[in-house]
């Protein structure tokens, strides 16, 4: 997949709210779905517990399909799409589309 965790991304389709908004992506779920943070928020109604005695709303984020979003480039700080760079040992770098720069994994 060309989105990893701890990467910037932009949302460019989706709830019209989310669109244009960026984020960092908390994680990566299974099925091409990702948790990005700020993004895609929803209200968990919990039911009483010990820890919420009255009960509770609680504000999370709910997954995104990856296809929504586009990774941010730390270099040239653009949307961009992702390419696979020739193998180095092993693993294949990613490159932005726009500069060719290398984009390391996990970019915070």
């Amino acid at each position: 997949m060309h989105i990893r965790r701890n990467d910037i991304v932009k949302v460019i389709s989706g709830d019209e709210a989310a669109q244009g908004k960026t984020g960092k992506v908390l994680r990566v779920l299974g099925e091409g779905r990702i948790l990005v943070e700020g993004i895609n928020m929803v209200w968990k109604h919990m039911r009483r517990s010990q820890q919420h005695p009255h009960g509770a709303r609680i504000q999370k984020e709910a997954s995104l399909h990856v296809s929504n979003v586009m990774l941010v480039c730390p270099a040239c700080g653009k949307a961009t799409k992702v390419a696979m760079g020739p193998s180095e040992g092993g693993d294949k770098p990613r490159l932005c589309k726009k500069c060719k720069s290398v984009i390391p994994s996990g970019t915070a």
